[in-house]
C-alpha cells in the first residue's frame, strides 16, 4: 500500500542522513519513478525534504525535524512503551521511566486500552547486573575501552576491549566487543565479568554491523538420548521444548536432542540425580559412572 510505503520512506529518512532514490527503490521494490512521486507526495504533505544532485547527492530530511506522534497508532505507542518498560527493568537509573512519562504526557486519549504485554529482563542478579549494564552503556556512548576479568571454560583472563553492543539473548546479557589482543570480536557474558572498569583510553569506533549471533556459531556436536522421570518434565520443556520429548508407555520421557559438548552435557545430567537414565552417547554414560565412583569415594 502506498501509505505504508510513504511511512516506510519517512522512517528511513529519519534514521539516515541521506539516501538515494535507487536505494529506496530497491528497498521497497518499486521503480525509481514511483519513489520520486512518493518524495513529492511527502513534500506536499509538509515534510521538509530536499534533494542534492551529483556525486554524494541524495534525498535528505531537514535537520531538527521530528515525526509527529499522530503518525503512530495506539498499538505502535503500546509497543514503544513495552520496549521502554523492559529496558527499565534492568536500568540502574530512572532514564527509561522518565522517557516513558514524557511519551505518555498528554497522550492518555491516544494510548487506548490497558497494557497486555509485560517484559521483565531483570534476573536474580539485578543488583549487580544493573550497574554493570549502565557502565557498559556509558563506555559505548563515550567510546571508552573497558577492562575486566573474565572467567570461561578455558580459565580466567584479563581483557581490554572496545565495547559496541549490549545483547540480551538466550535469557542472558552479553557484551559484543572487539578484543585488541586477539584481533577479533568476542561475545562476553556479563555474569562472568568481574572488576569491570572504564578505561581512560578512548578508541575510534570501527564500522561494525549489527552482530548476527545464532546457536550455529556454537556447534552442537553431542547427540543425546535419555529417559527422564515425569516429575522433571517442566525442566525438559524449559530447556529443549516439547518437540524433542516423547512420552513412553510407562510414563517416562524420552529426550532426543543435541548438546554443545560432552563435559557440559554430563554436568547438566548430574543435576537430575537419579531421575535420568542415559541411553546415548556411551561416552556420557562412562563419564557418569566415573563421576559416581569419585563421589562415592569422597563421601565414603
Amino acid at each position: 500500500m502506498k501509505i505504508d510505503r510513504l511511512i516506510g520512506i519517512l522512517s528511513v529518512l529519519l534514521q539516515e542522513k541521506k539516501v538515494t532514490a535507487p536505494e529506496l527503490a530497491e528497498k521497497f521494490e518499486v521503480s525509481r519513478r514511483t519513489i520520486n512521486r512518493d518524495v513529492m507526495a511527502l513534500s506536499q504533505a509538509g515534510i521538509p525534504l530536499y534533494t542534492m544532485q551529483g556525486t554524494g547527492g541524495g534525498i535528505a530530511i531537514a535537520d531538527g525535524y521530528r515525526m509527529d506522534r499522530t503518525l503512530l497508532t495506539s498499538r505502535d505507542m503500546q509497543g514503544i512503551l513495552s520496549g521502554l518498560r523492559s529496558l527499565d527493568s534492568v536500568s540502574g537509573n530512572h532514564y527509561y521511566r522518565q522517557l516513558m512519562e514524557k511519551i505518555q504526557a498528554g497522550a492518555s486519549d491516544f494510548v487506548s486500552g490497558r497494557d497486555y504485554m509485560l517484559i521483565d529482563l531483570s534476573s536474580w542478579y539485578k543488583k549487580r547486573l544493573a550497574p554493570t549494564i549502565e557502565r557498559i552503556q556509558s563506555a559505548i556512548e563515550t567510546h571508552h575501552q573497558l577492562q575486566f576479568q573474565y572467567v570461561s571454560q578455558s580459565g580466567s583472563s584479563v581483557n581490554t576491549v572496545e565495547p559496541y553492543y549490549l545483547i540480551f539473548k538466550w535469557s542472558n546479557w552479553y557484551l559484543w566487543a572487539w578484543n585488541e589482543t586477539r584481533s577479533a570480536f568476542r561475545l562476553y557474558k556479563l555474569n562472568r565479568m568481574a572488576q569491570l572498569e572504564l578505561s581512560q583510553q578512548q578508541f575510534n569506533p570501527r564500522q561494525v554491523s549489527v552482530p548476527q549471533i545464532s546457536t550455529d556459531q556454537f556447534a552442537t556436536k553431542v547427540f543425546v538420548r535419555a529417559l527422564f522421570q515425569p516429575e522433571v518434565k517442566w525442566r525438559l520443556l524449559d530447556e529443549f521444548g516439547a518437540d524433542q520429548i516423547t512420552e513412553q508407555s510407562d510414563g517416562q520421557l524420552l529426550l532426543t536432542g543435541e548438546y554443545s559438548d560432552l563435559d557440559s552435557l554430563v554436568r547438566w545430567l548430574l543435576t537430575f540425580g537419579d531421575q535420568v537414565k542415559v541411553l546415548a552417547p556411551d561416552e556420557a554414560k562412562q563419564h557418569l559412572i566415573e563421576t559416581a565412583k569419585d563421589l562415592l569415594s569422597r563421601y565414603d
